[in-house]
């Protein structure tokens, strides 16, 4: 069994890394990144050529409210998000989901992120 786990991680870091070649946030259109655990989501957004984070939530924040499933979480937490990011004056964003399949919470995100008026 452990072996097996041992694959699914290796396939996801290779996963990650063939993403992380092509897709690159610039100042313009920075890379909005989803992390999702076992029990929390986080995203952020980061601007690659200056080196920093612009904007990051997570399911841990301060402001954030737990309530409904995992998936409710995760829309709710790209609409927070999106509010975050125009507030800072980003409307434009990468999608990097980190070697995750876009599906379930990784999808909620972006489709959350999309609805509060993110492009991407």
């Amino acid at each position: 069994m452990a072996n097996r786990e041992k694959k699914k991680k290796i396939a996801r870091t290779r996963r990650r890394f063939r993403i992380r070649k092509k897709v690159l946030g610039t100042q313009e259109r920075p890379r909005l990144v989803v992390h999702r655990s076992l029990r929390n989501i986080e995203a952020q957004i980061v601007d690659d050529h200056a080196g920093h984070s612009v904007v990051g939530l997570s399911t841990m924040s301060k402001g954030f409210e737990r309530s409904g499933p995992p998936v409710e979480q995760g829309r709710a937490l790209g609409k927070m998000l999106a509010a975050k990011a125009q507030e800072k004056g980003v409307d434009r964003v990468v999608f990097d989901r980190a070697g995750l399949r876009y599906h379930g919470i990784v999808r909620a995100v972006a489709e959350g992120a999309r609805e509060g008026g993110l492009k991407f």
